[in-house]
């Protein structure tokens, strides 16, 4: 049984930063791709962020490019999601999912763990 926690969430002001955290236990973290994900109020669960298990790839979505981090700290088993120029638009559950294989993607389905999500809420 894999468990994800993620941490982090908070109110912020439009151009602040957070960093958000999801620990990981239960599996051999380095063999899991992970990813972020964000569900706003009343729209779809949206992808927003993929690392490899060995962190050497990385994929965003084209409203995250530049703005926000993923990164992965094997030794510590936790993945991060640095967010910078945050804007009101970015007000969502944010969520820290991993799958049974190095290789990260996209698509939610494919995703095999989740945490149970930090809100993260930006004001204009």
């Amino acid at each position: 049984q894999v468990q994800l926690v993620e941490s982090g969430g908070g109110l912020v002001q439009a151009g602040d930063s957070l960093r958000l955290s999801c620990a990981a236990s239960g599996r051999t973290f380095s063999s899991s791709a992970m990813a972020w994900f964000r569900q706003a109020p009343g729209k779809e669960r949206e992808f927003v962020a993929s690392i490899s298990g060995s962190g050497g790839s990385s994929y965003y979505a084209d409203f995250v490019k530049g703005r926000f981090t993923i990164s992965r700290d094997n030794h510590k088993d936790t993945v991060y999601l640095q967010m910078n120029s945050l804007k009101p638009e970015d007000t969502a559950v944010y969520y820290c999912a991993g799958r049974s294989t190095v290789v990260p993607g996209r698509n939610g389905n494919y995703y095999d763990y989740w945490g149970q999500g930090t809100q993260v809420t930006v004001s204009s």
